[in-house]
């Protein structure tokens, strides 16, 4: 039977060939392959070996003839190494317990050690005597590679024929020791498997019989599947897990070099680590050999628009667009190959659709309060006249945002004031936003309202006001800024940073929440509380070159004249 192997069992193989067992050639030996794995240190066998215990030393000890070859072979291997006879037991202990069936035999470092385990040789008894459990290390191989192990019956295992006597070690004129001997698997009429695995079978734990007959049934299912059908299923499921980690990394290098956002790069990762994670739970061995690139029709389709991008925009939405396509192919595939998976493929694309959200949120916020660096928050003033000429003064002198915010005045006369500071700023390059009232920013046509973390979410908030309407949220900490991206905030305010005469607070983030912010999150973010002339300085070294103030304006003698100093300070700062 032809075998191929992952590059890790290669990897793995290159190293045992570095090893000799006695004085002898004659091939790669059990032991040998044993230390090669082990050589191996991220690979699953290693690390199962490494959990008992088991090290190069450990091996040495045992196995004192076993020494380095004088002779190594060139590595990268392009091809496996000479095998010793006795190396043939390991293949066809593989062959046993896994029951390929029309699956190609891909040989990963796990399979190696299945092999090393499940035949009657002295290294597999050492194995067991470590602790190694052959029905564990089985399963866990069947849940990773394929679930169409099914134990063969007597009558399956007459027509496929007896497992072949090895040839002995003399007969090879090879080496025979009495440690590392004759190898050779004597399986009984039916196959059975190693005593510790028939016992297992015949008396499960009481509290593993409702999962093994679970797993019964997803393998009946799989099993019903004809051999093209799954690697159908298993191409569909190559070529669309490939897509949506190449769609991932375009939006995550846009993200990170166009957007320079720590925040949203650092999504990105994690969700398409999280995905490359659970797509793992695809057998490689089986994903490869199911992909047939050069034959597939669809790469010889062209769509006229495919080849070109009408913006940059366009070039974020596609990619992202064309991640979550891939994911539902997958999650759908899964349904029928994995079920358990498919929820979890499901969360993903969720994810993907609120990261496109928070991507583009981001992007179209930034750019349209590009030039926003004050920001004023007023009360209603005594009276209507008084409020006008304040809000005229301060559109007059340049300030970039104001912002309605008063708690005492009765709802129709609360509206009238916005309607009032709408008709000034209209046509202006000043933003008017209404304080906690989204239904009130609405009627007076605001260009946006502002809540807090015990008002209305941006959820319920965006529900009342449209699409266009700007939406900031008040945080405190660095995860209440994360979430407010995330939530599709278009731009958050930060503090209190120092203490304020407007408003009281038992906590004061400071400045360390400003540079948390800025190291991380770009979108736009205003720091407010307690700030004015005398400390502004200490807000710009944090990174945050946007501020909200009340009373250093509207409470000085002169607001235009103290914004004036304000927005002088803040003059030539970055537009981040």
């Amino acid at each position: 039977m032809e075998r191929e192997f992952t590059p890790g069992a290669l990897r793995a193989l290159a190293a045992a060939a570095t090893w000799q067992y006695g004085e002898g050639s004659g091939g790669l030996r059990l032991v040998s392959i044993l230390m090669g794995l082990l050589a191996e240190p991220e690979c699953r066998a290693a690390m199962i070996l490494r959990e008992l215990g088991i090290s190069e030393e450990l091996l040495l000890a045992h196995w004192p003839e076993l020494h380095r070859s004088a002779e190594p072979p060139p590595i990268p291997l392009e091809s496996p190494p000479q095998f010793h006879p006795e190396v043939k037991s390991l293949f066809t202990a593989v062959d046993l317990y896994m029951d390929w069936g029309d699956w190609p035999p891909i040989i990963s470092t796990e399979h190696l050690l299945l092999g090393l385990a499940g035949c009657e040789h002295p290294v597999a008894d050492w194995l067991r005597e470590q602790g190694l459990n052959f029905t564990q290390l089985r399963q866990q191989i069947l849940q990773r590679y394929g679930t169409g192990g099914q134990w063969r019956s007597a009558s399956q295992e007459a027509v496929r024929g007896q497992i072949e006597a090895l040839p002995s070690p003399e007969e090879e004129n090879s080496i025979s020791s009495p440690e590392v001997g004759h190898a050779k698997i004597k399986p009984s009429a039916s196959c059975e498997p190693p005593e510790e695995e028939r016992l297992q079978r015949e008396e499960p734990p009481a509290d593993s019989r409702k999962t093994s007959s679970d797993e019964a049934k997803k393998e009946d299912a799989v099993s019903k599947l004809t051999a093209s059908t799954a690697m159908g299923l298993y191409r569909i499921v190559d070529a669309a897990i490939n897509r949506a980690l190449e769609g991932l990394r375009v939006v995550e290098d846009y993200v990170r070099f166009v957007l320079d956002d720590p925040f949203l790069v650092g999504e990105l990762k994690d969700i398409r680590h999280a995905f490359s994670r659970l797509a793992g739970e695809f057998p490689m061995a089986y994903r490869l050999a199911a992909r047939e690139t050069q034959t597939d029709v669809g790469t010889r389709i062209k769509h006229s628009h495919e080849m070109k991008r009408e913006s940059v925009e366009g070039l974020l939405d596609a990619n992202l667009s064309r991640v979550r396509e891939a994911i539902r192919s997958v999650e759908e595939c899964a349904k029928v190959l994995q079920p358990e998976l498919a929820e979890r493929f499901e969360q993903l694309r969720y994810r993907c659709y609120t990261l496109h959200r928070a991507i583009r949120i981001t992007e179209l916020s930034r750019e349209r309060l590009q030039n926003a660096r004050l920001y004023v928050l007023v009360d209603a003033r005594p009276s209507p006249d008084e409020f006008q000429a304040l809000i005229t003064s301060l559109v007059e002198v340049g300030v970039h945002v104001i912002q309605l915010r008063e708690k005492k005045l009765e709802d129709r006369l609360l509206l009238e004031r916005a309607r009032i500071a709408r008709k000034i700023t209209r046509d202006t390059q000043t933003l008017f936003i209404m304080n906690d009232r989204p239904d009130l920013a609405v009627l007076s046509q605001a260009d946006g309202v502002h809540v807090g973390q015990e008002e209305l979410t941006v959820k319920d908030v965006r529900a009342l006001v449209g699409p266009d309407m700007l939406i900031g949220v008040s945080t405190h900490d660095i995860e209440q800024a994360r979430r407010a991206v995330r939530d599709g905030a278009n731009y958050i305010g930060c503090g209190p940073t120092f203490p304020s005469s407007t408003k009281q607070f038992s906590h004061f983030p400071g400045l360390e929440f400003l540079r948390q912010v800025a190291s991380e999150i770009t979108l736009p973010a205003f720091a407010i509380g307690g700030i004015n002339e005398s400390n502004i300085d200490a807000v710009l070294k944090t990174g945050i070159f946007r501020v909200a103030v009340s009373a250093a304006v509207v409470d000085t003698p002169d607001p235009p004249a103290a914004a004036k100093r304000l927005l002088a300070k803040l003059q030539g700062t970055p537009t981040r």
